[in-house]
């Protein structure tokens, strides 16, 4: 159920972000999920691919230092307050929400996904799952059409 999202630290200048994902392009790698976190000199940028460790070596061989994360895909309900009981439901377990993102999988009929770092994420996916929300497995995240 953990997925593995890459995060790559990035120079906040022109070009940068093209040429990263240039290597990972040209590889066939497909791109799930993005997010970019920037200060005024440099930014992380989270991918989730569907080659996570091809993707890592070929980052790595072009000179781009790139951590391995497990993050958590979360699909929230489509009414007001959903994002409101995921983090209640986390915090009332004394689990930290360390940061989220959201993407939508188009292979999925343009579900809107949130994808999800936290402080313990083998029990954070224990209770979401236990309290009915639904969670994606790896495989339905990597999967390319």
């Amino acid at each position: 159920m953990l997925i593995k999202q890459l995060s790559i630290f990035i120079e906040n200048k022109k070009g940068h972000l093209a040429s990263i994902t240039k290597v990972i392009c040209d590889a066939g790698i497909d791109i799930r999920a993005i997010s970019v976190f920037d200060s005024s000199e440099f930014g992380i940028l989270r991918l989730v691919v569907n080659e996570p460790y091809k993707a890592a070596e070929l980052l790595k061989e072009a000179g781009h230092v790139a951590k391995m994360t497990d993050v958590l895909a979360v699909e929230p309900e489509d009414r007001i307050g959903a994002m409101y009981r995921i983090f209640d439901t986390l915090s009332d377990n004394d689990i930290n929400v360390e940061y989220v993102y959201s993407f939508v999988m188009r292979n999925q009929g343009a579900m809107p996904l949130v994808m999800m770092k936290t402080s313990d994420q083998e029990k954070a996916l224990e209770v979401l799952k236990s309290s009915g929300v639904i969670v994606l497995p790896k495989e339905e995240v990597y999967q390319v059409d």
